[in-house]
C-alpha cells in the first residue's frame, strides 16, 4: 500500500492494495535490501533499519515507540518529534489516555507515523468486554475521544498470565476485529497477550490475525523446539516485542549506565531477528540513545555478552512481584 495519510473512506476503497505492498523478509540496510523502494516507506530515514511486519506488508522501523511513558503532553510531543527525526514510524498506544495523548502529539504530522492502539481497560481482559458488540463500542469510544478516523492496527489486549480465554471469547474478539477492518476503522488487526501458550493456537486457528504483541526481554530467546516464531513465520504474522527493558528492572540509578544497558538490550533483540521492540521512552535523550544503538554493531562480543548476563541476573533479582511472570518468557 502506498504510504500516505488516508481517510477512512479512501482506506476502504484502496484496502485491497495492501496485498500488493513490498513483500520482503529483511530490513532496509540489510544485505540484499538494495531493491526495496524506499519511497514507499513511511518516514524513511537512511540511518534507520526497516523490517517487514508480516502480511501487513508494512515496512516498520526496527525499533518503534511504545505507549507507556511517564512524560506529560509537552514532553511527549517532543519525544514523538525526535522519534520522527530519527526515522521511527510506528507508535503503539495501549490505554485510552495514551491514545489520546499520542494522537495530539501527531497532530499535523500523522502521515509520519503508524498509530496502533488498544483500549486495554475495556477489552477482553475485562469480563464486561468479551463480546464483539462491546469491543466495537470500546473501539468507537477511543477513536472518537482521540479524534482519529481509524487506527493502523487494532490490537486487542487479552488475558495476562493466569488463564486463557474461552474459545467463544476468542471468536467474539476476532469477529470484532474483522468487522472493524471491513468498516475501515482498522487497517490491520491483532492482539497482545502475556500468555505464551495461547499465541500459537490463535494465529493458527484464526488466519485473519495480522500482528501480535508479546513480551521479549534480554533473557528471551527462540525456543529450540516448538517455537512460537515458527508458527509466526508459517502464518506470516508480524510480531512486536513489549517489555524489552524488563519493565524497567534492567535499569539502576545512573543515567549513563542505563543508556548503555538500553543499547545492549536493543542490540541483543535486534540481532536475535525475532520481534520489533517497542520500548517506552521517557525523554528525547532516550530516543537519541535508540538512534545510537541502531548505529552500533548488532552482535555482542564476549565481554558485552558477559556484561549482559550480569545485568540480566540483576534485573531478574529485582523484578517486582507483579512482573515475576516475565520469567516465563525465557524461551519463546
Amino acid at each position: 500500500m502506498e504510504d500516505q495519510q488516508v481517510t477512512r473512506r479512501q482506506f476502504m476503497r484502496n484496502g485491497a492494495m495492501a496485498a500488493a505492498g513490498v513483500a520482503v523478509s529483511f530490513g532496509v540496510n540489510a544485505v540484499g535490501a538494495e531493491s526495496i523502494d524506499t519511497s514507499k516507506i513511511r518516514n524513511y530515514n537512511p540511518n534507520m533499519e526497516y523490517r517487514r511486519q508480516g502480511k501487513t506488508n508494512l515496512m516498520v522501523s526496527a525499533v518503534c515507540l511504545g505507549g507507556h511513558s511517564r512524560s506529560n503532553q509537552k514532553e511527549r510531543n517532543e519525544i514523538v518529534g525526535r522519534a520522527i527525526d530519527i526515522g521511527i514510524n510506528y507508535i503503539d498506544s495501549c490505554t485510552k489516555g495514551e491514545v489520546v495523548r499520542d494522537a495530539k502529539a501527531l497532530k499535523g504530522r500523522r502521515e509520519k507515523m503508524y498509530l496502533a492502539l488498544s483500549h486495554c481497560a475495556r477489552e477482553t481482559r475485562n469480563p464486561d468486554f468479551r463480546t464483539s458488540k462491546k469491543l466495537l463500542e470500546s473501539l468507537d469510544e477511543v477513536l472518537t475521544d482521540s479524534g482519529e478516523e481509524y487506527t493502523d492496527l487494532w490490537r486487542i489486549t487479552c488475558f495476562e498470565p493466569g488463564g486463557r480465554h474461552t474459545f467463544n471469547t476468542a471468536c467474539e474478539m476476532v469477529d470484532a476485529l474483522e468487522k472493524a477492518k471491513k468498516q475501515g476503522k482498522a487497517r490491520f488487526i491483532g492482539f497482545s497477550t502475556h500468555d505464551r501458550r495461547w499465541i500459537k493456537f490463535m494465529i493458527e486457528y484464526f488466519p485473519q490475525i495480522d500482528c501480535i504483541c508479546f513480551p521479549f526481554t534480554t533473557m528471551s530467546k527462540r525456543a529450540q523446539t516448538d517455537s512460537v516464531f515458527e508458527a509466526l513465520k508459517k502464518q506470516d504474522v508480524g510480531a512486536f516485542g513489549i517489555k524489552p527493558f524488563a519493565a524497567g528492572s534492567l535499569f539502576r540509578d545512573n543515567q549513563e549506565e542505563n543508556n548503555k544497558r538500553a543499547r545492549l538490550a536493543l542490540r541483543y533483540i535486534l540481532h536475535s531477528d525475532t520481534v520489533i521492540p517497542i520500548p517506552g521512552l521517557n525523554s528525547v535523550e532516550a530516543v537519541d540513545n535508540v538512534a545510537q544503538a541502531l548505529m552500533e554493531r548488532r552482535q555482542l562480543d564476549m565481554k558485552e555478552t558477559a556484561e549482559l548476563d550480569n545485568i540480566n541476573k540483576q534485573a531478574w533479582a529485582s523484578l517486582p512481584d507483579h512482573y515475576q511472570w516475565l520469567k516465563n518468557w525465557e524461551h519463546v
